[in-house]
This record gives C-alpha cells, structure tokens and sequence, in this order.
C-alpha cells in the first residue's frame, strides 16, 4: 500500500471515528433536552408513536448494502452506463417501496396509533403531529439509501461522515 493511500485511509478512519463520537454526543443532549422539553409522559408519547414508524427503517443499511454492491461492481468494471443502471432501478425501487410505507402507514398506522394506543384524550392531536412528522423522515430515510451507497461505493468516507454530522446536527 503506498503512503498516500495510508494517509488517505489514517484520515478516513479519524474522520468516521470523529463522526461516530459526535453524532453520540449530539444524540446524548438532545435526548435530555427533549425529555426536558416535553416532560415525561408528552416524551413517552413521542417515543411511542415515533417507535411505530421507526419499525419500518430498520432494514435501511441492509438495502444500503445491497443497493452499494451493485454500484461497487459497475465501478469496478468502469461501466457508469451499467452504474447509472443501477442507481435510476435502485431509485425507482426506493420510491416504490416509500409509497406502500406511506399506504401503510396513512392507515393501518394511523388507526393502530388513535385506537390501540393508551394515549390521554387531549395529546392525541400532539401524537398524530409527530406520527406524521416521524412518517416524513420515515420516507426521506429511505429515499436517501441509494444516494448513501453511492457515496460508500465511491469510497468518499470523508464526504459520508460530514453528512452523518450534518444529519445528527439538523435531527
């Protein structure tokens, strides 16, 4: 390995390492301040109702991987027209994927969240608000996996931290 591709790679490392602490930190903060904000039953509620839409990411970095593969083997033949392929079906699937979660979840999800869950009378509105925000970044989510196994198939781990850091700044 040259020294240029072990520099590349010290720094890579310090940068996702980096971004692993911060986004830790950030995510350890605001789980206080939220708590702070919302007190202790407006908080359960929101991690209730968030937990709901949250069941459906949870295969988010299995899809990354898959969808990466497929890029790094276009790459690694130099076929971007095989790459580009590859990435519009990757899309396309996503967006497929995205709007039966939004099916799903605009009714069995809204039902599920207004009639089985124990929530006071007066915070059902409050519930339904974060339901369907949690719905959006439910959606953008997912959305973005192509794009984030672009990046990792691309090998820019710098340009893949600065967004983790982005996101845990903008969550």
């Amino acid at each position: 390995m040259s020294q240029v591709n072990k520099k590349l790679l010290l720094k890579n490392t310090i940068i996702l390492y980096l971004r692993m602490i911060f986004v830790l930190l950030v995510s350890l903060y605001s789980v206080r301040a939220i708590l702070d904000l919302l007190g202790v039953e407006d908080y359960g509620i929101y991690n209730v109702v968030g937990s709901v839409v949250g069941m459906f990411t949870f295969i988010n970095g299995t899809l990354a991987t898959s969808s990466q593969r497929f890029f790094s083997v276009a790459l690694a033949k130099k076929d971007y027209t095989e790459l580009n392929k590859s990435f519009c079906l990757n899309l396309t699937v996503f967006v497929f994927f995205v709007v039966i979660l939004l099916v799903i979840a605009e009714t069995i999800g809204v039902w599920f969240v207004n009639t089985k869950l124990t929530i006071p009378e007066e915070r059902i509105f409050a519930a339904n608000v974060v339901y369907q925000f949690s719905i959006i970044a439910c959606a953008v989510s997912i959305i973005k996996v192509p794009y984030t196994a672009l990046v990792i198939a691309h090998e820019k781990m710098g340009t893949f931290a600065y967004i983790g850091i982005y996101e845990a700044v903008f969550k």
